[in-house]
This record gives structure tokens, C-alpha cells and sequence, in this order.
């Protein structure tokens, strides 16, 4: 029987007791996992990136004896096939993949959607688009894919103040006279055909995100930098989506009026960092002013990271507090 840790701040989950993967579309198939109450009450947790994947880890914000919880690998990762494929891959293909598998898995509605960091995008955007499978929302180091988060202040030149030497290695890996538009640099690199030029770009790329995620170090993050091939796909769906293509929507399209007046009546809960400089907060605050019935909640001894002991925390109590809805 699962049980609560003895932190009392998360729960552990026996192993999952279904998995398998879902055909979507005429090239990828989407890797899912089930853990927790088969009857229970169904959440969909959406992780970040985009490029990163889902572990059972994952669930542990979730009571097991209360909800039924579902792992998505988006497309391209994770154990989601083929590996690696941008084709056929944008925040609608993702979104209305969240709709296949609930259909596919007999849910009629989602009694909570979960995400983080780019998870919190794509929890936006799908609730945005079916307002009426969305029974909570929890959102957490909220991101919208804005061009002044992705290219002006509250970006990269907020983490370089706090990280200088980290920023400084970042562009230090280019030719001084492509330091100008680091991600393009950056992608034309990853890109290529050969690994020995794909690979060293990828860890210099995926460095500069996972030494400024955490208040603290992390060595659990850092460790990652020793998998070039994870390594390769943070930093190729990184650059795809949110670089190259603006996340393939509009502008601040998240916030618009006419999009947050759908999901008004959906209740929820927004968990933020205090000193996260990946996604500062003030765009967790904008969105909590546009979503009316929304709770903010700033965890004041956090940065970026979900795995931070604050914000794992408070994760999780609002996970329970929803339950009752």
C-alpha cells in the first residue's frame, strides 16, 4: 500500500500499474505511465523543457489513495517515439495530444492539470482550448513564452546577473562575433549532423539552465550534464520551440483577456519561487491577476526548480486542498 513519506511533504507510489504508448498522428507515438487509484481522481501532469521527460518521481505531489495520476512524455521524448522528431511537433500537437489520451483512457474529465515551467505554458494553453476537461489547474514557475521573457530583461539578463560567471561560459563556448544571438549560434550547432559538434554545444547549452534552476546547488541537476544524449534533447526542443518558433503562438497570447476570461471559472493554484531568475516572478503574478479563481503562493527559499524542498511542499498541499473539490 502507498504512504506518505515521512517528511510528511510528498507521497511515494508503488510502480506504476499501467503504461504503454498512444499513436498521435501520422508519425509520433506518445509514452504514458498510470500511477496511484485506478478509480481515483484523474491528473495529467505535464512536465517542462520543452525537451525534458517525465520519472516516477513525478507523482509524488499526488496522495495515491486519492488520485489517478497520468505521466505524459511529450512527443520527441522521453520514451515517446521517434526520439529526437521535430516534424509534426508544436504546443497544438502537444495540446491536442492531452485530449487523445484522455479520450484513449476513458477519462471524461481531468480533475486537475498539472504543470511546471514549460508544463505550465502547455497546461495554460490546453485549458485555454478545453476549458470544459479542466476541473483545477496547478501551474508552477509559471512561463508564457512572452519575447520580452525569451530576449529581454526578466530573461537571460536577469540569471546573468545573479549567475555572471555561469553566463559568461555560456557565450564564452562561441566565436566572439556570434555572441550576439547566443541561440541561434547555439542551434546551428546543435543541429548538425555531427556529433562532435551537436553534442559540446548541447551540455554548454543545457549548463547555463540547470546551474541557474535552484536557489542551492543541485548536484541531481548538475548530474544530468554528464548525459550528453539528455543534454542533446533539452537543448534541441529548447531552441525549437521557444527560440526558433516562439512556441508557435502569438505574442503574450496566454495572457490576452479574451483567453483568460475562458478558463475564469476554473479554480487553481499558481506555485512560484521567490528567486526563481529562469521565470522571474512577476509573470506568475500577472497571470494570477488575470485568473480569478486562482491562489498564488510564493515559496520564499526557492528558485526555479519543482524538486526544491519549499516548493515541493507546497506542491503538494495544494494537490491536497484541490482533491476536495
Amino acid at each position: 500500500m502507498s504512504t506518505p513519506q515521512s517528511t510528511g511533504t510528498s507521497y511515494t507510489h508503488e510502480p506504476a500499474w499501467d503504461s504503454g504508448h498512444l499513436k498521435v498522428g501520422s508519425i509520433h507515438e506518445i509514452y504514458y505511465e498510470q500511477y496511484g487509484k485506478k478509480d481515483g481522481l484523474p491528473v495529467i501532469f505535464l512536465h517542462g523543457g520543452p525537451g525534458a521527460n517525465t520519472s516516477p518521481q513525478n507523482a509524488n505531489y499526488f496522495n495515491p489513495a486519492v488520485y489517478r495520476v497520468v505521466l505524459l512524455d511529450q512527443r520527441g521524448v522521453g520514451k515517446s517515439r521517434p526520439k529526437n522528431e521535430l516534424k509534426e511537433n508544436t504546443t497544438q500537437h502537444l495540446s491536442d495530444d492531452i485530449e487523445r489520451l484522455r479520450e484513449h483512457l476513458g477519462i471524461a474529465k481531468w480533475h486537475m492539470v498539472f504543470g511546471g515551467s514549460w508544463g505550465s505554458t502547455l497546461g495554460l494553453f490546453y485549458a485555454q482550448a478545453h476549458p470544459d476537461k479542466v476541473g483545477s489547474l496547478v501551474i508552477r514557475g509559471v512561463f508564457l513564452a512572452t519575447r520580452a521573457e525569451l530576449y529581454g530583461p526578466g530573461a537571460g539578463d536577469a540569471a546573468a546577473m545573479f549567475f555572471p560567471q555561469e553566463r559568461e561560459a555560456f557565450l564564452s563556448f562561441l566565436p566572439e562575433n556570434e555572441r550576439a544571438d547566443p541561440a541561434k549560434a547555439y542551434y546551428d550547432r546543435i543541429i548538425s549532423p555531427d556529433p562532435a559538434i551537436s553534442r559540446p554545444a548541447a551540455v554548454a547549452w543545457s549548463r547555463w539552465d540547470m546551474t541557474t534552476g535552484t536557489l542551492k546547488p543541485n548536484t541531481e541537476s548538475i548530474g544530468m550534464l554528464d548525459d550528453p544524449e539528455w543534454c542533446y534533447t533539452h537543448s534541441l526542443f529548447e531552441n525549437h520551440y521557444l527560440f526558433q518558433n516562439g512556441a508557435f503562438i502569438e505574442d503574450g497570447q496566454l495572457l490576452f483577456p479574451e483567453n483568460m476570461a475562458k478558463i475564469k471559472d476554473i479554480p487553481g493554484a499558481i506555485v512560484q519561487g521567490r528567486y526563481d531568475v529562469l521565470c522571474p516572478p512577476v509573470t506568475a503574478w500577472k497571470v494570477h491577476k488575470a485568473w480569478p479563481r486562482s491562489s498564488i503562493h510564493f515559496v520564499s527559499d526557492a528558485g526555479h526548480a519543482a524538486s526544491e524542498p519549499g516548493t515541493a511542499a507546497k506542491l503538494t498541499q495544494v494537490c491536497d486542498e484541490l482533491a476536495n473539490l
